[in-house]
């Protein structure tokens, strides 16, 4: 099956800057403390008592591999998955005690409810506002109840979009979609998927807008530890 257009071009696009872009963010987390937090709160919501039982959780979009690192720090089973064939390798040579493989939020290829969560930082940024309901309805079937969710996105006071074709001095074709936190909230709620809560960070140095996180979960009991 034809991969859909916008994916193919979000490939080729980082496929065409992944050593440049992996050399300047190699840990983009590590001067963002409100991100490490909510990172943090992920965590503890994926966390199962019966750590031997403890479900695999994915990053997707893991680009150069720093989130999916600090996931695996953090203690939790943890694997990436990245559009861009190259950045997979980047992400490998960085992290080889880590699994890495290629894939799309919109065709996850994992059984149903097998995952114990989902981060998502700054991926759904490239999905166009069609396929973004197939990516969250992916998100859904391979949770497991209770599983929790957690995006980082642009945003600002409504809904854009944008494409480049330049960066990093090579010519690409990339989109990128900034929403507004209801707007997404609107998509997961659709998908079937909770919203547990919301926060809004100012724009930071070299930011031109607001970044927004949201943590949801896919319904139904799951032990937690107390």
């Amino acid at each position: 099956m034809r991969a859909p257009d916008f994916l193919q071009s979000t490939q080729a696009s980082y496929d065409a800057i992944a050593e440049a872009y992996a050399a300047e963010h190699p840990d983009s987390l590590a001067g963002r403390p409100l991100e490490r937090a909510l990172l943090t709160a992920f965590v503890e919501l994926a966390r199962v008592p019966d750590r031997s039982g403890q479900p695999p959780v994915a990053d997707v979009g893991s680009g150069p591999g720093y989130v999916t690192a600090r996931l695996h720090e953090a203690g939790l089973p943890v694997f990436g998955v990245d559009a861009s064939p190259r950045m997979v390798s980047l992400a490998r040579r960085a992290h080889p005690e880590l699994r890495f493989h290629v894939g799309s939020m919109t065709a996850l290829d994992l059984p149903d409810e097998t995952l114990g969560g989902i981060v998502a930082l700054y991926s759904i940024i490239h999905v166009p506002d069609g396929h973004l309901p197939a990516a969250f309805a992916e998100f859904r079937r391979v949770l497991l109840p209770g599983a929790p969710v957690l995006l980082g996105f642009q945003s600002g006071d409504e809904d854009g979009h944008q494409r480049l074709t330049e960066r990093y001095g090579q010519e690409i074709a990339l989109d990128y979609y900034w929403r507004t936190p209801d707007t997404v909230t609107g998509h997961l709620t659709a998908a079937g998927l909770e919203p547990y809560a919301r926060v809004l960070r100012e724009p930071g140095p070299g930011e031109k807008l607001p970044r927004a996180f949201l943590l949801a979960r896919r319904p139904g009991p799951v032990p937690r530890e107390v």
